[in-house]
């Protein structure tokens, strides 16, 4: 074998799957393209100085458009796109089905007849009509019927950077949002519901930042309660699985004895499902506590890796702040990404409509350019949080490794984030993609399965709906691989198959361990979550009831709740993830290390002391010998 297959962990790095980087690369080159394209195509200036019925961009001199009246004129003072009926909208295309002008003022307050239309142009000279009526026609033209704006005229104003002029008043849109308005149908409970929100939007910053604390805190401290929290989960499950089978058994009795010799055919039936749940009931518990008996070894190993991973968190505190940078690097992607999507969607060459209005359309092959984008926000966006896995897989891996503690780099993180750049770009871009090749046809599917809502063909719904469940089931798997392929990676730098095979390999050795860490910590963790939102909105109650400002305050805390669970969440799962690479870790230390000198642990000492309570017991039980009785010296 080779050095690097025999798990010498931070010994040499070299580069790895660097094919793969640079067609990353080339990737986003692409993507560049599509953003370039869009604005050199004028679409940039669409979307933000908007444009009317006729193709002219508003605040700038156009250029004609062969066929359309009323287009290159020069708009250089009507800076405002204004909707003759902005409410008037098409909830299939998604779009306000009016004509649209440049204008050089939004009204600011209802005009109720073509008078005060007439009026507000008079006076601050902002023509809402058509571009061929005079003000001085527009109570005298027949034209201004349909060439005029709806009255009254809601009041408007401009939506700031894209100059649009939209309604103050929102309900307008009622159809846009009827789910809402279902909900709430006495608009008067909605206002109460905002008047809460903005109320105690004090309250309910400061309950965030509780959250937020909170989840700091619990992630130190998790290690000297996870012993509780298992003996918590073996208890309740004890007693649940006991008092359930009990009752049954107690039921099935009690009909026995109360059906007598009146024995009725209902009477018969009811003691049959009695009997049968019951011994389902003891089948299920006997099958509970064999498991319990044998995954009890590998709980006390998922024990010992949350008292290592609270010591890894001292150790290295920036991992805390692993959610914040992730959480940024996403939005910024996000937001650029919503940008040159609303490029697209103005991008193309003038083409008269049905109605004589100009509409912007691809043609060609550009016109699939969409979906190239689609597909670049799910690759690009797990290439980022594939890159937090390998930082975190890579800063947890040189604390395991380096026996000295206080020999760690000055910013393990850092430095692991240097690793990535300089030689793992390219495994996190095959393992993103390979997660990105699940994730598109799964999400195709979930499209066709809403289209297919309400449509007679129910065995095709079943069997779609088989189908993304699959797919969802294989991306899961993918993704624990894959965090698994990192840590090796981050070990020996090896490319990523090589180091999702040995990946793979050690945790088949280990099934049993894998499943108990998977259910008994995922439960633990879960546990923190409750623990964490339960916290929060008790604390919401106790002071949102002091408030007297307001008479509804369920909104205000279901968001402080849902914000503390979703902080729960990624905090937590920074520590979930830090748990999964010290097992495998951990694993590895095992398999290649004995104890004996030159073949020292790198453990930590609350896993040395599981290791040698294992071998006691396996020695006691006449499993045990030789090498196995070793004394176990940590370095």
């Amino acid at each position: 074998k080779s050095s690097k297959r025999e798990w010498k962990p931070l010994e040499d790095h070299s580069c790895t799957d660097v094919p793969w980087l640079l067609l990353f690369i080339l990737f986003c080159i692409g993507m560049g393209f599509i953003c370039g394209f869009s604005i050199a195509t004028g679409a940039a200036a669409r979307l933000l100085s908007g444009y009317d019925s006729y193709g002219n961009i508003c605040g700038q001199k156009n250029v004609k458009v062969e066929g359309i009246v009323n287009s290159g004129l020069d708009l250089t003072h009507k800076k405002y796109v204004f909707f003759l009926d902005p409410c008037n909208i098409d909830l299939v295309h998604q779009k306000i089905k009016s004509i649209a002008l440049c204008v050089s003022a939004c009204p600011r307050k209802e005009l109720k007849t073509l008078a005060d239309i007439q009026k507000f142009a008079e006076t601050n000279g902002s023509t809402l009509c058509s571009y061929e009526l005079q003000p001085s026609e527009y109570t005298t033209d027949p034209r201004a019927t349909k060439l005029c704006p709806k009255y009254p005229v809601p009041e408007s104003a401009p939506i700031p950077f894209f100059h649009r002029c939209a309604p103050v008043n929102i309900s307008c849109y009622a159809k846009f949002a009827e789910a809402l308005i279902t909900f709430v149908s006495d608009s008067s409970v909605l206002h109460r519901l905002i008047s809460g929100v903005m109320t105690s939007k004090e309250i309910i910053m400061g309950l965030c930042l509780l959250s937020l604390v909170l989840s700091m805190i619990l992630m130190v401290i998790i290690r000297y309660i996870s012993r509780v929290l298992v003996w918590i989960l073996t208890i309740l499950v004890i007693l649940g699985s006991l008092g359930g089978t009990g009752v049954l058994w107690w039921l099935y009795a009690k009909q026995r004895i109360s059906a007598g010799a009146l024995e009725t055919q209902i009477a018969k039936d009811n003691i049959q499902a009695l009997l049968i749940y019951a011994i389902a009931a003891t089948v299920f518990t006997v099958i509970l506590f064999l498991i319990m008996l044998i995954m009890r070894k590998r709980v006390a190993l998922t024990i010992a890796l949350f008292h290592v991973a609270g010591k890894v968190f001292i150790h290295l505190p920036l991992l805390v702040f692993q959610p914040f940078w992730t959480f940024f690097v996403l939005i910024l992607f996000w937001t650029y990404w919503i940008a040159v999507l609303l490029f697209l969607g103005t991008t193309g060459s003038p083409v008269p409509n049905e109605e004589g209005f100009v509409e912007f359309r691809m043609a060609g092959p550009l016109k699939y350019m969409w979906w190239y984008h689609v597909v670049g926000l799910i690759w690009i966006s797990e290439f980022i949080l594939a890159c937090q896995q390998m930082t975190v897989a890579g800063a947890v891996v040189t604390y395991y490794f380096t026996r000295e503690k206080r020999n760690l780099p000055f910013t393990p993180i850092l430095a692991s984030v240097n690793r990535l750049v300089c030689y793992h770009l390219g495994t996190v871009a095959k393992g993103s993609f390979i997660i990105t090749l699940v994730k598109i046809p799964r999400m195709i599917l979930m499209y066709i399965h809403t289209q297919l809502k309400g449509k007679e063909n129910a065995c095709a719904r079943c069997m779609i709906k088989a189908c993304i469940c699959c797919l969802w089931c294989l991306e899961k798997c993918l993704t624990y691989l894959n965090q698994n392929a990192y840590t090796a990676t981050a070990i020996n730098s090896t490319n990523f198959c090589t180091s999702a095979k040995d990946a793979f390999v050690i945790l088949v050795e280990n099934a049993l361990r894998v499943a108990a860490i998977n259910t008994v910590g995922d439960f633990m963790l879960f546990l923190g979550k409750v623990l964490i939102v339960c916290s929060t909105g008790l604390a919401g109650i106790m002071l949102l009831n002091y408030q007297r400002d307001y008479t509804i305050w369920v909104l205000p805390l279901i968001i402080v709740c849902l914000f503390a669970f979703l902080v729960a969440h990624c905090f937590l799962s920074i520590y979930e993830m830090v748990v999964d690479v010290l097992f495998l870790c951990f694993a590895i230390d095992t398999k290649y290390n004995d104890g004996s000198p030159g073949r020292e642990f790198y453990m930590d000492k609350v896993l040395m002391e599981f290791v040698e309570n294992s071998r006691k017991s396996m020695k006691e039980a006449g499993r045990g010998g030789g090498a196995e009785g070793r004394e176990l010296k940590p370095m």
